[in-house]
C-alpha cells in the first residue's frame, strides 16, 4: 500500500466517523425548524389579530425606565431600547445560522454516504448502493428545506423587528418629550 492509499483510508475513516454527527445534526436542526415554524405561525396569527406581545412587553419596559429617578431617564430609555433591539436581532441571528448550516450539513450528509455508495458499487453490492443513495438524497432535501424555511421565517421576522423598532422609537421619543414637559412645569 502506498502513502496515497493510506491517506485515502484515513479520509474515508474520518468521513465515516462524521456520518452520525452530521445526520443527527440534520435531524436536530429539522426539529428546531419545526418548533420555529410553530412559533412563527402562532406569532403571525396573533399579529394578524392585532396583538403584538413582544411589542407590548417592550413598551412596558420603556415605561418602567421612564418612571425611575428623574436624572438620566433618557439614558435608561435608550438602554431599554437598545437591549430590546439587540435581543430581537439575536433571535434572527439563529435563523440566519440555520440558513447557512442547513445546506452545509445537507451537503455533508450527501457526500459521505455517496462515498460508501460508490464503494458498494465497486464491490457489486447493489443494496448498499441503493441504501446509501437514498440517505444521500434525503440529506440534501432536508438540508435545503431547513434553509428555505429558516430564510422565509427570518425574512418575515426581520420586517416585524423593523416595524416594532420604529414603533418603540416613537414611543420612547414620546416618553422623553412628556418627561421634558413635566420637568419644565
Amino acid at each position: 500500500m502506498t502513502a496515497v492509499d493510506h491517506l485515502r483510508e484515513l479520509f474515508h475513516l474520518i468521513a465515516s466517523v462524521l456520518t452520525w454527527p452530521v445526520l443527527i445534526g440534520l435531524i436536530g436542526l429539522a426539529a428546531a425548524m419545526l418548533a420555529a415554524t410553530g412559533a412563527f405561525a402562532r406569532e403571525a396569527l396573533q399579529r394578524r389579530m392585532g396583538r403584538r406581545h413582544a411589542l407590548e412587553r417592550a413598551r412596558k419596559v420603556l415605561d418602567a425606565a421612564a418612571e425611575g429617578a428623574a436624572d438620566a431617564t433618557d439614558l435608561r430609555i435608550e438602554q431599554a431600547l437598545q437591549d430590546n433591539e439587540r435581543s430581537r436581532w439575536r433571535e434572527l441571528g439563529r435563523l440566519r445560522l440555520a440558513v447557512r448550516v442547513g445546506p452545509s450539513l445537507g451537503l455533508m450528509g450527501t457526500l459521505i454516504p455517496m462515498a460508501s455508495a460508490l464503494q458498494g458499487l465497486s464491490e457489486g453490492n447493489l443494496p448498499a448502493l441503493a441504501g446509501n443513495m437514498v440517505t444521500a438524497f434525503a440529506a440534501t432535501v432536508i438540508g435545503l428545506s431547513i434553509s428555505v424555511v429558516a430564510y422565509l421565517i427570518g425574512a418575515a421576522r426581520e420586517s416585524w423587528v423593523r416595524s416594532d423598532t420604529q414603533v418603540l422609537a416613537f414611543h420612547a421619543e414620546h416618553l422623553v418629550r412628556s418627561l421634558d414637559r413635566s420637568g419644565a412645569s
